[in-house]
Parts: structure tokens; sequence; C-alpha cells
């Protein structure tokens, strides 16, 4: 597994375990296999786990798997493991929002991971037009300061915000953002804008809720309603780039790679983002192990010349995207905002 240094004496795994999946509202969750998988994914190397406050459930289990893996495995291996946390207030929340409430949030979450200290805090604010998101940012460089978080980081900010936060001191360590094949938005300022002030890229959404695998290779456009909100998320996105021609042709191109490499299609696509500049890590969504050592081949792959260009010939047919990072979601009343969910802690 590829590992990478993103701030003095922090390093991680270049491929993530997200935990979106292990949240309430996708399905029962046995606790003790879901301890069972992480520590296998921790033995195999990816020592990287994501998630937030808002996902219930999720940060109570992997604090019962850190202390589990130290009993198991002892401190100098349980040191290896990182585990990368959200700040998400309601939109509910916000016109409200105090220091006090901030506070109250991560130590909620210091608690159920078992951490004196966050590893690393992803920041999420969900409406522009609701004044506070700079002072709350403040609030987490004080909450820094004070040794309740390690790492400050962003999810989902466009690229004026992020340069808004950073001018003010606050240390941004990376940010989480949507970035695939399919939606290259961050390219068109976040990736410099992450080069010049030194903070890392974590991918979320390089397989497009599923539509970047085998699964859909030669298969019919699909018909509304899809089966999960995840899918019809993505499937916007392909209906503005070009299309379900465009994805089936870009599926052929990445099923011609991953047959050089005898992998699958998917594993093609995450590797994918890790060939890309100021990219650190993918996230990769795991209900369990069953897919484990696909996710390990994401780190082996190396891409030939020929894979190359084939990729960029077939990227160079889409349409480029609307907006900066996140911008088409943020507008509530569009066709990929009024999908969202805004008030995740009340179970929205």
């Amino acid at each position: 597994m590829q590992r990478i240094t993103i701030a003095p004496n922090y390093e991680i795994s270049r491929v993530i375990r997200g935990g979106w999946q292990l949240a309430g509202g996708h399905g029962d969750i046995d606790a003790e296999r879901a301890i069972e998988d992480m520590i296998a994914f921790a033995d195999a190397g990816i020592t990287t786990f994501d998630c937030a406050d808002i996902y219930t459930g999720v940060e109570e289990l992997i604090g019962r798997f850190r202390l589990r893996y130290r009993d198991l495995r002892g401190i100098e291996a349980l040191s290896r493991i990182r585990v990368h946390t959200k700040f998400v207030p309601d939109l509910a929340v916000l016109p409200k929002i105090s220091k006090a409430y901030v506070e109250s949030v991560i130590d909620t979450s210091r608690k159920r991971l078992n951490l004196e200290c966050l590893d690393l805090v992803q920041f999420h604010w969900w409406a522009y037009d609701v004044p506070g998101w700079l002072e709350t940012a403040g609030w987490l460089k004080e909450l820094h300061q004070e040794g309740k978080i390690g790492k400050i980081s962003g999810t989902n900010f466009d690229t004026d915000h992020v340069e808004a936060i950073v001018g003010t001191g606050v240390p941004l360590t990376s940010l989480q953002l949507q970035y695939s094949l399919l939606d290259r938005r961050p390219e068109k300022r976040m990736v410099q804008l992450a080069a010049e002030k030194s903070f890392a890229l974590f991918c979320y959404g390089t397989v497009a809720g599923g539509f970047l695998g085998d699964r859909w290779l030669g298969q019919p456009e699909p018909e509304h309603p899809l089966e999960n909100r995840s899918l019809t998320k993505y499937k916007l996105i392909i209906d503005d780039i070009g299309g379900w021609d465009f994805l089936q042709a870009l599926l052929s191109t990445l099923r011609t790679i991953a047959d050089r490499h005898q992998v699958d299609i998917a594993t093609v696509a995450s590797a994918a983002m890790l060939t890309r500049p100021g990219v650190a890590a993918v996230i990769i969504g795991a209900r369990n192990r069953d897919h484990l050592a696909a996710n390990l081949a994401i780190s082996d792959l190396v891409f030939t010349d020929t894979d190359r260009a084939e990729l960029e010939t077939t990227l160079s047919q889409a349409k480029p995207l609307d907006g900066d990072v996140y911008t088409l979601e943020r507008d509530r009343e569009g066709r990929h905002g009024s999908i969202m969910k805004y008030n995740l802690n009340k179970g929205e």
C-alpha cells in the first residue's frame, strides 16, 4: 500500500477506507464483523479511515476498532492508524451556531473515537449565504490550539472559500472533495490553490456510486427512479458531461486498460485519480472486506503511456461541468442540490 506524508509526522495510506456505508440507513450492521473487517483492512495496509459526526454509529464502531487493534497488535501498530472525521453542522443549526456548540460536537467525536485529540477534522458548511463559516473555522483553529484537534481540514468548500479560510491563518491540512474521471471541476482552480497553499486533496466519488464499474458496461440507460440517492446524484453528472453514450465510451476505454492490468474497471477509475496532481488519497466506500483485494490493487496499478493517452483521448470528449467544487450541489433549488439532505443530525 502506497503511503504519503501530508504534514510533518503525519502519514496516511493513499487508499482511505470510507465509513458512509456503515452508517444507519444502509441496512443492519453486525458490529463484530465490522470491527473484524477494519482489522483486516489495517493489517493489509489501509490504515486510514474516514467517518463523520453525521454517520450514525460509525464513529463508535471505529472507536471500538481502535481499542481492539491496540489490544491485538500493540501501541506501535495503533500509532499508524489515522481516523479522519467530519464536523457537519445541520443547515438549521448554521444561523445560531456558537463555539460551545462546535466544541460539544468535537468532544462527542473524541469520546466516540476514544481519542484525546482527533487526528483530523473535516469541516463542512451547507450554505454560504448564512454567515458564520469563517468564524466557525476560527473556532476549530482554537480547538486545535487547545489540543482537541490535530489537523484541520475542509470538505466541499469551493476555491474562493478555501482561500479565505487559509487567509485568516487557519492551518488547513487537506480538503475532501468530489473528484473523479467524470467530475473534474477541481482542475479548474482548486488543484492550483492546493499546490500554492500546500494542502492535500482527498477524492471521494471516484467510482461515481458504481457507474464507473463493470456492472454498467454495455447496459441500457437506467430510468428514474434509480435504486438509491447516490446513483441519482452521479447520473445527473453523467447527463451533464455527455450522457449515456459518453459513459459507455469511457467504460470501454477503462475496460481495455483494466484488461492489460488484469483488474476491474473500478480499480482503474480510482487508481487514475492517484496520478492527478495534488491528490494524496482516494476514499473508497466499503461495507465489508469483500472487495479488499481490489481496494489494494488501486495502489499497485502503474499506468503506461498508452493507458494515459487512451484515457485522455476519451476524457477530451466530455463537456465541462458548470461551476467550481460543489457549486451545483449548493443550489438547493437546482437539479443537483434538490436531492441533497441538509439536516443529517436530525435524521432527515
